[in-house]
């Protein structure tokens, strides 16, 4: 597995990382580090890997695109001195044309949402062991869904980010997708953003295998 004992991980991103997660920085058992995928990830490492003592730190906020992280990043990430961060971040610089399309402050282009990445990926890496970078998605199987469409433009950024740099990927689109040849979307998410629990795992398990963890009971 890419973590050693001792190491530190940062979580950030918007609502999906967030769950709930404790202020100011979400760590520890029960509903520190939240109730989404981030709380899945804790909870598999610590019943498979006792021997590992790993610190996952959460800071997603909901509402976040990626100039929000931009203005917060120092604070909630860098000066936690971590070892690896992890981000998932995107799909508000979408979804804000599509439920605000009048206030269009909110709007993100994907020129805006790669120049701000490639800033932050700059930023951390000299302090950092490595980053890894989760798509964002949207649960909807037509790709021609105009929302899906725009998403997968912020995805295929995060891609060409990770090659560009030599960052771990999660490719959660894909992993949703193919969970879709047997499931509907509404099984996961009525709204195809937040997940509940079995969304939640599926972005955990796509995460661990990401780092080589070895799943062993």
């Amino acid at each position: 597995m890419l973590f050693q004992n001792g190491e530190k991980i940062v979580f950030t991103g918007d609502s999906v990382t967030d769950c709930d997660r404790k202020r100011p920085v979400g760590e520890g058992l029960w509903e520190g580090v939240g109730t989404g995928y981030v709380r899945q990830i804790h909870t598999i490492l610590n019943a498979l890997c006792p021997e590992t003592v790993i610190r996952i730190s959460n800071t997603g906020i909901g509402g976040n695109n990626i100039l929000d992280l931009k203005a917060r990043w120092q604070q909630d990430v860098l000066d936690l001195n971590p070892d690896w961060v992890s981000v998932m971040i995107g799909v508000n610089d979408v979804w804000r044309k599509f439920d605000e399309p009048d206030i269009w402050e909110g709007h993100i282009s994907a020129e805006v949402y790669e120049k701000t990445y490639r800033e932050l990926i700059e930023k951390t890496l000299p302090h950092v062991k490595g980053m890894i970078v989760m798509t964002p998605y949207f649960m909807e199987p037509n790709r021609e869904d105009a929302m899906r469409s725009a998403v997968d433009e912020m995805a295929d950024v995060v891609r060409k980010l990770a090659e560009e740099y030599q960052l771990v990927c999660v490719d959660t689109g894909k992993v949703f997708d193919e969970y879709f040849k047997h499931r509907h979307p509404s099984f996961l998410a009525w709204d195809r953003v937040h997940p509940n629990q079995v969304g939640a795992f599926l972005i955990a398990k796509a995460f661990l295998d990401a780092v080589g963890f070895e799943w062993k009971m």
